[in-house]
Protein backbone atom coordinates (compact mmCIF):
# COMPACT_ATOMS: atom_id res chain seq x y z
CA UNK A 1 0.00 0.00 0.00
CA UNK A 2 1.27 3.78 -0.74
CA UNK A 3 2.26 5.33 1.57
CA UNK A 4 -0.52 8.06 2.27
CA UNK A 5 -0.33 11.45 4.12
CA UNK A 6 -3.50 13.01 6.37
CA UNK A 7 -4.12 16.12 7.97
CA UNK A 8 -6.71 16.38 10.40
CA UNK A 9 -9.34 19.01 11.33
CA UNK A 10 -10.87 19.38 15.13
CA UNK A 11 -13.58 21.71 15.07
CA UNK A 12 -13.58 23.14 18.54
CA UNK A 13 -17.21 24.37 19.76
CA UNK A 14 -17.19 27.23 22.60
CA UNK A 15 -19.85 28.63 24.21
CA UNK A 16 -21.56 29.34 27.43
CA UNK A 17 -21.42 25.70 29.04
CA UNK A 18 -17.40 25.58 28.42
CA UNK A 19 -15.68 24.58 31.70
CA UNK A 20 -12.38 24.45 30.85
CA UNK A 21 -10.25 27.79 31.68
CA UNK A 22 -8.91 28.38 28.95
CA UNK A 23 -11.88 27.67 26.82
CA UNK A 24 -13.70 30.34 29.24
CA UNK A 25 -10.89 33.04 28.98
CA UNK A 26 -11.51 32.54 24.56
CA UNK A 27 -15.16 32.83 25.31
CA UNK A 28 -15.13 36.02 26.75
CA UNK A 29 -12.32 37.96 25.10
CA UNK A 30 -13.77 36.93 21.98
CA UNK A 31 -17.43 38.31 22.88
CA UNK A 32 -16.01 41.29 24.00
CA UNK A 33 -13.94 41.78 20.84
CA UNK A 34 -17.47 40.79 18.98
CA UNK A 35 -19.47 43.60 20.32
CA UNK A 36 -16.42 46.07 19.66
CA UNK A 37 -15.89 45.39 16.32
CA UNK A 38 -19.58 44.81 15.73
CA UNK A 39 -20.28 48.32 16.22
CA UNK A 40 -18.30 49.11 12.90
CA UNK A 41 -20.98 46.89 11.02
CA UNK A 42 -23.75 48.26 13.05
CA UNK A 43 -23.74 51.46 13.92
CA UNK A 44 -27.73 51.86 14.37
CA UNK A 45 -27.52 49.38 16.48
CA UNK A 46 -30.48 48.59 14.76
CA UNK A 47 -29.25 44.22 14.82
CA UNK A 48 -28.99 42.76 17.89
CA UNK A 49 -27.32 39.11 16.50
CA UNK A 50 -24.66 38.20 14.47
CA UNK A 51 -27.50 36.66 12.14
CA UNK A 52 -28.78 39.49 11.56
CA UNK A 53 -25.13 41.86 11.13
CA UNK A 54 -24.12 39.24 8.72
CA UNK A 55 -27.12 39.20 6.67
CA UNK A 56 -28.03 42.52 6.27
CA UNK A 57 -24.80 44.64 6.68
CA UNK A 58 -22.28 44.78 3.65
CA UNK A 59 -19.03 42.98 4.98
CA UNK A 60 -20.14 41.69 7.99
CA UNK A 61 -18.12 38.52 7.01
CA UNK A 62 -15.02 40.28 7.85
CA UNK A 63 -15.97 40.05 11.47
CA UNK A 64 -14.81 36.61 11.38
CA UNK A 65 -11.29 37.57 11.16
CA UNK A 66 -11.42 41.01 13.14
CA UNK A 67 -12.80 39.30 16.22
CA UNK A 68 -9.86 36.28 15.77
CA UNK A 69 -7.10 38.97 17.00
CA UNK A 70 -8.73 38.19 20.56
CA UNK A 71 -7.71 34.31 20.72
CA UNK A 72 -4.92 34.46 18.93
CA UNK A 73 -2.71 34.63 21.91
CA UNK A 74 -4.67 32.30 23.60
CA UNK A 75 -4.00 29.36 20.58
CA UNK A 76 -0.28 30.38 21.02
CA UNK A 77 -0.79 29.42 24.30
CA UNK A 78 -0.77 25.80 23.17
CA UNK A 79 2.51 25.60 21.63
CA UNK A 80 1.24 24.30 18.38
CA UNK A 81 -0.34 20.85 19.97
CA UNK A 82 -4.23 20.08 19.06
CA UNK A 83 -6.56 20.60 22.41
CA UNK A 84 -9.28 18.00 23.50
CA UNK A 85 -7.15 15.39 21.41
CA UNK A 86 -5.10 12.47 22.99
CA UNK A 87 -4.23 8.67 21.27
CA UNK A 88 -5.38 6.01 23.14
CA UNK A 89 -2.76 6.49 25.86
CA UNK A 90 -3.77 9.50 26.91
CA UNK A 91 -0.85 11.68 25.50
CA UNK A 92 -1.65 14.69 23.50
CA UNK A 93 0.66 14.40 20.54
CA UNK A 94 -1.16 15.85 17.77
CA UNK A 95 0.15 19.06 16.43
CA UNK A 96 -1.39 21.79 14.49
CA UNK A 97 0.24 24.33 11.94
CA UNK A 98 -2.82 26.39 11.07
CA UNK A 99 -5.93 27.31 13.03
CA UNK A 100 -8.64 29.39 11.76
CA UNK A 101 -11.73 31.21 13.84
CA UNK A 102 -15.34 31.52 13.63
CA UNK A 103 -17.98 32.85 14.99
CA UNK A 104 -21.05 30.63 15.16
CA UNK A 105 -23.91 32.92 17.00
CA UNK A 106 -23.38 35.81 18.66
CA UNK A 107 -26.24 38.25 20.46
CA UNK A 108 -25.08 41.60 21.43
CA UNK A 109 -27.67 41.66 24.01
CA UNK A 110 -27.55 37.79 25.16
CA UNK A 111 -24.19 37.13 25.99
CA UNK A 112 -24.67 33.09 26.66
CA UNK A 113 -26.18 33.00 22.99
CA UNK A 114 -22.36 33.45 21.90
CA UNK A 115 -20.71 30.74 20.11
CA UNK A 116 -17.78 30.66 18.04
CA UNK A 117 -15.16 27.58 16.63
CA UNK A 118 -11.36 27.08 16.46
CA UNK A 119 -10.34 24.98 13.33
CA UNK A 120 -7.37 23.59 13.80
CA UNK A 121 -5.83 21.89 11.14
CA UNK A 122 -2.59 18.91 11.90
CA UNK A 123 1.09 19.42 10.34
CA UNK A 124 0.78 16.13 7.82
CA UNK A 125 0.34 12.38 9.60
CA UNK A 126 1.27 9.01 7.46
CA UNK A 127 -1.53 6.99 7.68
CA UNK A 128 -0.94 3.32 8.05
CA UNK A 129 -3.91 1.86 9.17
CA UNK A 130 -7.98 1.86 10.28
CA UNK A 131 -8.11 -0.46 13.38
CA UNK A 132 -11.74 -0.09 14.13
CA UNK A 133 -12.35 3.01 15.33
CA UNK A 134 -8.81 4.14 15.81
CA UNK A 135 -6.31 5.66 12.81
CA UNK A 136 -2.71 4.11 13.17
CA UNK A 137 -0.39 7.36 12.48
CA UNK A 138 3.06 8.56 12.61
CA UNK A 139 4.86 11.59 12.38
CA UNK A 140 5.02 12.21 8.31
CA UNK A 141 8.89 12.50 8.67
CA UNK A 142 9.10 9.01 10.27
CA UNK A 143 11.21 6.88 7.42
CA UNK A 144 8.54 4.21 5.62
CA UNK A 145 11.02 2.13 5.11
CA UNK A 146 12.63 1.82 8.76
CA UNK A 147 12.00 -1.65 10.55
CA UNK A 148 9.96 0.50 13.24
CA UNK A 149 8.06 2.95 13.14
CA UNK A 150 6.74 4.48 16.31
CA UNK A 151 2.58 4.88 16.17
CA UNK A 152 0.04 6.62 17.64
CA UNK A 153 -3.83 5.24 17.39
CA UNK A 154 -5.89 8.05 17.46
CA UNK A 155 -10.10 7.34 18.12
CA UNK A 156 -12.60 8.64 15.60
CA UNK A 157 -14.68 11.06 17.19
CA UNK A 158 -16.75 14.10 17.02
CA UNK A 159 -15.72 17.23 15.14
CA UNK A 160 -12.57 15.15 14.08
CA UNK A 161 -12.20 14.60 10.87
CA UNK A 162 -9.49 14.38 7.63
CA UNK A 163 -9.36 17.05 6.25
CA UNK A 164 -6.95 16.61 3.48
CA UNK A 165 -5.15 13.40 1.85
CA UNK A 166 -1.96 13.64 -0.24
CA UNK A 167 -1.01 10.23 -1.87
CA UNK A 168 2.33 10.60 -4.04
CA UNK A 169 1.79 10.34 -7.46
CA UNK A 170 2.90 7.21 -8.96
CA UNK A 171 5.67 7.22 -11.78
CA UNK A 172 2.94 5.91 -13.99
CA UNK A 173 0.90 8.82 -14.04
CA UNK A 174 4.00 11.58 -14.28
CA UNK A 175 5.09 9.22 -17.60
CA UNK A 176 2.03 9.48 -19.55
CA UNK A 177 1.67 11.53 -22.15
Amino acid sequence: MPDRLITLCYRKIIDATATRSWDQLVWNDSYAEFRLQAQNFNPGQQYRSFGEILHFMPGAERLHFLVSGAVTGYVQQLNERMPDITDNLGRQFLRFKRFQFELINSDLQDKSKHQIAVNFVSEPLRWHDTVGAFLVVSEASAASDADEILTHLVPLQPFLSIYSILTPASDDSANAG
